[in-house]
């Protein structure tokens, strides 16, 4: 269902940190007409922490209004909860979404057998396809890949978001669903730095921060990859490697933020305990859009 370039869309908010709708409605006809494969709405970029469950819910509705079923869009309902993932979840199916992306309980620091539970309870509960989201330098928990390939048989998992940024770890959850005889299971980078070589080594696809900014280009170097062109994906790749570094100068979605607000598609607004980008990465950023050639 999902391959290729997928955009961990920010969530626009005005000055007084409502959510701007407006903006909101100008990013996915941005990302729509640029090649975006996907949108992840309300993840990390999303700020996803920082929304209550009421903003949560109607964001990831009206993103799918928005996109009206041109493309996919997978809803981010991770949570250290158990129960409040499976209340954003529902939400989600509600609203429409295709899929479900569900990042590893955060600060609680599960066990892996813990893991297992909460991911097979969400799953049980609300039937809608699940993504798993491994991103411990975030999270402070790693699902190892023996944990993703035991919830790899759970019918509606079916993929997972690695962001450790290490391809041995692909390597090694490629080997072991091959070895337990599962053939559909779709592996996505969380790490631009790395997204190219994980789809040239037999990734699916990058759900990715800097698709915000230059979507055609990422959408260009995906298709690249997922067809084994290396040196067309690494020549596109080149002009997108100082927004991969720089657009985490500081916590992901500050820089990125910026970024878009420099462009004139948002504002800089986000909300605390997140803060707008600190004077002396401006000029790194702005460097990078140029790179780029999106500014």
């Amino acid at each position: 269902m999902f391959r290729g370039s997928m955009v961990a869309l920010v969530t626009p908010m005005h000055p007084d940190s409502s959510v701007d709708y407006e903006s909101l409605a100008r990013l996915v006809e941005f990302h729509i007409a640029n090649g975006t494969a996907a949108i992840v709405s309300v993840g990390t970029t999303g700020e996803s922490a920082t929304l209550n469950m009421s903003d949560h819910c109607e964001v990831m509705r009206r993103t799918v209004e928005l996109v009206a079923g041109r493309i996919p869009v997978i809803a981010g309902t991770g949570a250290n909860s158990t129960w409040e993932a499976i209340e954003l979840t529902r939400c989600a199916k509600d609203g429409g979404a295709d899929a479900c992306l569900l990042v590893t309980p955060y600060y609680n620091k599960p066990p892996q057998r813990g893991l297992v539970l909460h991911h097979r309870t969400i799953a049980e509960a609300i039937d809608i396809p699940q993504i798993l989201y491994n991103v411990p330098g975030r999270t402070a928990c790693d699902m190892l890949a023996d944990t993703v390939v035991e919830l790899a048989a759970v019918p509606n998992i079916v993929g997972v978001k690695e962001a450790t940024g290490d391809l041995n770890r692909l390597q090694e959850i490629q080997s072991k669903l091959s070895a337990a005889g599962i053939t559909e299971f779709d592996l996505f980078s969380g790490d631009d730095d790395t997204g190219m070589e994980f789809m040239l080594r037999g990734g699916h696809g990058v759900i990715s921060v800097t698709n915000n900014v230059a979507p055609k280009a990422m959408a260009e170097m995906c298709a690249a990859a997922l067809a084994g062109d290396r040196a067309n994906a690494e020549r596109i790749n080149r002009t997108l490697t100082g927004l991969h570094k720089n657009l985490f100068l500081e916590a992901n979605p500050i820089p990125v933020k910026w970024a878009l607000a420099e462009m004139g598609l948002i504002n800089t607004a986000i909300r605390l305990p997140l803060a707008v980008l600190a004077e002396q990465y401006h000029r790194p950023v702005r460097e990078a859009l140029q790179q780029a050639g999106v500014l």
